[in-house]
């Protein structure tokens, strides 16, 4: 892939090869682990059709001789991940390969040692991500359990309505179940407000229009059959009826 943001006479390029791309250690608790998998999930089965990145804990390469950022989910608009996924140079996002940092990054507080709002807030903001994502569930920054930010100019501006306006996407808080798990989630949703769905919601939704869809149908057929049963107490035979 070509690099559109610099030639081989300005930048050298690190090699990819002697990067950290995973360092198989775990850093995350349940209650991130699953809330980051509803977020990039409900994505993809949502936004079929739609060409972009969404992962969790996948390390961004953005500047020469910088360590990776890790962000707990990240989305970056009109790339794909390699073919060859599996080759070193394509295991984690490297700024200088897709042409641009995501547009998106979010954050899911888990102590006060994270930094979401300060040094982090500052990273992504070097790093030129267009929108910033805080979700403190436990409210351990603050009293506000959301922060969303959006870049303008060098610096970050808070927002004050939950809409991320290049996705087409908003956030929003909902209580329900997810994976066997009742809770306060992070989702994503339309303008209208409607959550983006996991496949497995979708599945869930289509059963119960089935369901229902078939419950119609035995009323009908029941209905059909006390007519019947009365036309014939009545001497009237209803395949007579059926016929004219």
């Amino acid at each position: 892939m070509s690099n559109p943001l610099a030639t081989t006479d300005e930048v050298t390029f690190p090699d990819a090869n002697l990067l950290i791309t995973e360092d198989d250690t775990p850093v995350d608790n349940f209650a991130s682990a699953k809330q980051q998998r509803l977020l990039v999930s409900s994505l993809y089965s949502s936004l079929r059709g739609s060409t972009f990145l969404a992962e969790a804990n996948v390390g961004i390469y953005h500047a020469v001789n910088q360590p990776a950022v890790v962000p707990d989910v990240f989305i970056s608009l009109d790339v794909q991940v390699p073919e060859a996924w599996w080759e070193k140079p394509n295991r984690c996002y490297l700024v200088w390969n897709f042409g641009k940092p995501p547009e998106v990054v979010l954050e899911v507080v888990s102590n006060r040692v994270g930094n979401e709002l300060t040094s982090k807030l500052q990273t992504y903001a070097q790093m030129r991500v267009g929108y910033y994502v805080v979700y403190d569930p436990a409210r351990q920054l603050g009293e506000n359990p959301l922060y969303l930010y959006e870049l303008r100019g060098l610096h970050y501006a808070e927002l004050s309505e939950h809409w991320l306006e290049p996705m087409g996407i908003g956030l929003t808080l909902w209580q329900g179940e997810f994976e066997g798990r009742h809770d306060t989630w992070l989702r994503w949703c339309d303008a209208q407000g409607n959550m983006l769905l996991t496949g497995d919601e979708k599945a869930e939704q289509e059963r119960q229009r089935a369901e229902q869809e078939r419950q119609r149908a035995e009323q009908e057929r029941q209905r059909a059959e006390r007519l019947a049963a009365m036309l014939k107490a009545r001497g009237i035979d209803p395949e007579e009826l059926s016929d004219t």
